[in-house]
């Protein structure tokens, strides 16, 4: 399926976190509007964007990105969270700057809440250094 779902995104444009939610199953839909819900919560002056073909949010610069696969959500919050934050990944499958969120499973919003305050409080930072 990764191939699969790699070619759907290449095909496919979005213009929008709503009409790249809306592409997936209502299933998946829902747990989309989570994160990106919990997101906004966490990054309330953070834009919505379309970047790599994925959800985005930005604030000085790329915040974090999320995306559908067949099994998973995956959540993209850079190196240093993931660093910072290894010791709560229990369970999860992970890369150097993704997590992956079993679809079958209840989704750690928690977890995404506290990951993406850490990459705001990052990112005003390196907006001030400016």
């Amino acid at each position: 399926m990764r191939k699969r779902a790699r070619e759907f995104m290449e095909n496919e444009k979005f213009k929008n976190i709503d009409s790249y939610i809306q592409a997936f199953p209502s299933k998946v839909q829902s747990k989309l509007e989570e994160v990106r819900k919990t997101i906004r919560k966490a990054a309330p002056d953070a834009a919505e964007a379309i970047s790599y073909q994925i959800p985005t949010f930005e604030l000085n610069g790329n915040l974090v990105h999320f995306a559908a696969f067949k099994n998973h959500i995956g959540f993209y919050p850079g190196a240093a969270a993931m660093e910072t934050f290894k010791h709560r990944f229990d369970g999860l499958k992970t890369s150097k700057g993704a997590l992956q969120f079993p679809l079958d499973q209840t989704l750690p919003l928690d977890l995404v809440e506290e990951i993406t305050k850490f990459r705001v409080a990052e990112n005003l930072k390196k907006g001030k250094r400016k």
